[in-house]
Order: structure tokens, then C-alpha cells, then sequence
């Protein structure tokens, strides 16, 4: 789909109807959006359908069934799409061992598909976004092996959309590093999510952003109603940081580097009303910002909680340790077609097959993420500190921050919101300099942050305004 400027001058009086930045001017990013095609998009989703069952305790060497057979073909499709575009992805798989538990009866290899994109820049590709959807698919019975589940929506429609992804960066320039996993073992537990951020934990991996891509496949709810304008993000950073310290204070004496950490920052939160500004909730508005900015009409509803009731998906194990991850889901399910045998009753039908899944939808969430992570992966990092000056009474906003480290900072921008709003209302432009004064705005009546961007508009994730210890 191309830019017209017609469309490029609507998206910018929608814009300055809602106070928001104009939109970025970044043609690797145009191309990104171009690039991501509802027909490949079916085409993905019916080859990892055609496997039978992709359950992680399914067949390995069949060539053509179970999910040995899906994860193969998984790596070859992103070795195909890379070679295709003389990319520069390294594609691999990473396994380990799962013990037997209480939804794995015998110890288990585990194995994720992981592209890795490396950044440009010697000091952005210590940044890492990492985007997710899982391969492994379940009927009723979560322990059944054998049944067909054809898994279309959950999870091959997230599959298919981050192979989209990862096919349209493979040679574009950016800054920070992307990776595109292909997990295994969600139904089983978020085992591969699991294992990934734990070797991203123990080795101090800079994740600045997850996002998984879960039941993203249908734009018709169980109502009848159809949304293919809008999409849930699930965002809530607080609740596993209240969890982190809760656990240490239960399980140990002294309180270990990680959970004072994160105690100090919930300290932070309470002393200025922050409690939807951790930085899992400030990388949620960014990718708001980028995708409904670059993909007008189409809307990104935060959700401001870890996930739906009685389910859970791949950014858990991410949020729990520390890292922003997110979750992507469609607006309305249909629950007939999730974790269903493939069967009749009631005079309806139940199973996940391709029949209910809008490939075209797939393909507008694919972008949703693709420009957002392309955006933020080409940004510089946010600044490091931001200081909200609470030291005298005054009507006016003082702000300090200490400079991104990168070189490609245009400048900075400063954003701030009512402290009943989700997403940031207001903005100013700082030029390079470290510190702005809002005169006649109130640092009582709102939150703030700051922005670094680059000189085509990307912008980094805001950088929450604190207050001096």
C-alpha cells in the first residue's frame, strides 16, 4: 500500500486535531509498511495449518505433520524471505530440555525460531525489541498430541505476522536490534517465552520492548460485530513489579539488587501518582503513537491490565522479569474457535481453521507492529533521567534530562497529560537543549515526560518525569 499525499495531509489534520506529533517523514519505514501483504499473509498461516497439529508434544520427524515438521519450515520460510531480500536476519534455533510437569507428561525439547536483525549503531544495537508469536497449537484436551488442531488463529495468525514483519526489515538499516521468535510451548505453560527471557535476564540482555502477538486473526466477535479498525494492546507494567518485591520480601531475609531496585521505582510511582507510567505502560504509548500515526483509521486500544481473564500469554515471563512487553490481541473473541476440537453441536462449528480468520486484519496488525518497532529500533534511546523540578511553589513546569547517548538525536520533545488520561495530550519542542519551562502549566495537574528524536520524526518511548530524591 503506497503513501498518497492526500492521505499523508489527512493524517496530519488528524494529528493537529488531537494535539499529536506530525507524521514521521521515513521511507525505510513507508517501505517496512509497503511491504506486508494480506495474501502472503493466508498463504503462511494455511502451510502452518496444513501440519495437522503443531502440540509441542506432537511428532518431530514427520516431514509433514506435527511440530517438528512447523518449526522447520518456519526456519526455512525466514532463510527463504531473507536470502530473498539479500537481508542481513541470522536465523537460528534455540532448545532446551523441558522436565516433565503438569502439562508436560515427559521431558520435552522445547525449540524457538529466533531472526535476529542486528542494529547499525555501536550503541543502539545494545537495544533490543524483540516481537513474538507461538507456533504450537492445542485441542480441548491440552495433553491431546494426536487430534488435529489446526491452531489458524491461535497462534498461527501471530506466526504469520512476525515472519511479515521480519521478511519486510530483513534489509533495512536500524539503528537498535530487533528480534522475531517463533515460540514453542505457550499452551503448555509459556515455555519457550519463558526460557528466552530467563537467558535475557541472566545475561543482562538491554530489552527495551517485547510485544507478542496472540489470537490476532479475526476482526468478528462473537456478537456478530465486526472491528477490523481496532486492535487491544494489553499493557500493565505495576502489577508484576508489586509482585517482584512481594515474592522477595516472602522468600528471603535480605532484599536481592533486582527487587530494591524495582522497590525504588514503585517508591517513585507513589510519591508522583505514576501508577500508569512504569516503563512497560511509556513503550505501550509509543507503539500507539507510531502505529495509529503511520496507519491512520486503524486504533490501538490499551488495555491497561497483563492480559484476559483466565488466559495468559508470551510477554509474561518478560514483564515478570523486568522487562516492557506487551500483548497484541483481536478486539472481540469468538471463543468457539480457540482450544476447540474440530466438531459440531448446537448447530454451530467449532475449531480454529482458516474459514474464521481475516487474513487482510492479520496484515493491518502486522504493520501496527512493524512501524512501531521500526520506528523505535531507528529512534535514539530515550534520555537517561528526567527531573521534575517540585523544590518551589509555582504555576509553571520546570524539567531537566540528561542527554541520550546516541548520535542520532535531532532533539527532544517534551509531552505531558492530564493525570486521568491514558495517552500523553500536549507537546513542545526543546531543540537540543536539556531543560524546559512550561509557563502557565501546571505541574500539579499533570504527568510528564520526554522524548529523543531523530531527524525523520521517530521518536524514542517517553522518559517519565521523576522527582529529585
Amino acid at each position: 500500500m503506497r503513501r498518497s499525499r492526500a492521505i499523508h495531509g489527512a493524517a496530519l489534520l488528524l494529528s493537529a486535531a488531537f494535539a499529536a506529533p506530525a507524521l514521521a517523514d521515513d521511507a525505510v519505514i513507508a517501505r517496512v509498511l509497503e511491504r506486508i501483504d494480506g495474501r502472503q499473509i493466508e498463504s503462511d498461516i494455511r502451510a502452518l495449518v496444513a501440519f495437522g497439529t503443531r502440540h509441542t508434544m506432537s511428532d518431530t520427524q514427520s516431514e509433514s505433520r506435527g511440530i517438528g515438521a512447523a518449526r522447520r519450515w518456519i526456519k526455512q520460510r525466514l532463510e527463504a524471505c531473507n536470502a530473498e531480500r539479500k537481508g542481513r536476519l541470522s536465523v537460528r534455533f534455540l532448545s532446551h530440555v523441558e522436565p516433565a510437569g503438569r502439562r508436560i507428561d515427559r521431558p520435552t525439547e522445547i525449540v524457538n525460531v529466533v531472526a535476529t536483525l542486528p542494529g547499525f549503531d555501536p550503541l543502539g544495537r545494545e537495544r533490543v525489541y524483540l516481537v513474538s508469536g507461538h507456533y504450537d497449537s492445542r485441542a480441548s484436551d491440552v495433553m491431546d498430541a494426536r487430534s488435529d488442531a489446526p491452531g489458524a488463529n491461535d497462534d498461527a495468525s501471530g506466526v504469520a505476522a512476525v515472519i511479515a514483519i521480519a521478511c519486510a526489515m530483513a534489509d533495512q538499516p536500524t539503528r537498535a536490534t530487533i528480534v522475531f521468535a517463533a515460540v514453542a510451548g505457550e499452551e503448555q505453560g509459556l515455555l519457550g517465552a519463558d526460557r528466552l527471557a530467563r537467558d535475557a535476564a541472566a545475561e543482562h540482555t538491554r530489552i527495551e520492548g517485547m510485544i507478542t502477538n496472540d489470537i490476532i486473526g479475526s476482526s468478528l466477535g462473537d456478537d456478530g460485530v465486526r472491528r477490523a479498525d481496532t486492535v487491544r494492546l494489553f499493557a500493565d507494567g505495576l502489577t508484576p513489579m508489586l509482585k517482584t518485591v512481594l515474592a522477595n520480601e516472602r522468600n528471603q531475609p535480605g532484599e536481592d539488587s533486582f527487587a530494591k531496585q524495582v522497590r525504588e521505582q514503585l517508591l517513585q510511582i507513589a510519591r508522583i501518582g505514576g501508577e500508569h507510567d512504569t516503563p512497560t505502560h511509556q513503550f505501550a504509548r509509543a507503539v500507539k503513537r507510531a502505529a495509529e500515526q503511520w496507519q491512520p483509521g486503524f486504533k490501538v486500544q490499551l488495555v491497561a491490565r497483563r492480559d484476559r481473564f483466565l488466559r495468559g500469554g508470551d510477554h509474561l515471563p518478560f514483564l515478570e522479569r523486568g522487562f516492557p512487553a506487551l500483548r497484541f490481541t483481536e478486539p472481540v473473541e469468538d471463543f468457539r474457535h480457540q482450544h476447540q476440537d474440530l466438531r459440531e453441536s448446537g448447530g454451530h462449528r467449532y475449531g480454529d481453521l482458516p474459514d474464521y480468520v481475516d487474513f487482510d486484519y492479520v496484515a493491518r496488525v502486522a504493520r501496527a507492529n512493524a512501524v512501531a518497532l521500526a520506528s523505535l529500533a531507528r529512534a535514539p534511546a530515550a534520555p537517561a533521567r528526567v527531573v521534575l523540578d517540585t523544590q518551589s511553589l509555582s504555576n509553571d513546569t520546570r524539567l531537566t534530562w540528561e542527554a541520550s547517548p546516541e548520535q542520532n538525536v535531532a532533539g527532544y520533545r517534551v509531552v505531558w497529560r492530564e493525570t486521568t488520561s491514558p495517552v500523553w495530550q500536549h507537546q513542545r519542542d526543546a531543540g537540543k537543549a536539556r531543560k524546559l519551562t512550561l509557563k502557565g502549566i501546571s505541574k500539579d495537574d499533570y504527568l510528564f515526560g520526554v522524548i529523543a528524536l531523530d531527524a525523520e520524526g521517530n521518536e524514542s518511548a517517553a522518559r517519565f518525569a521523576g522527582i529529585a530524591q
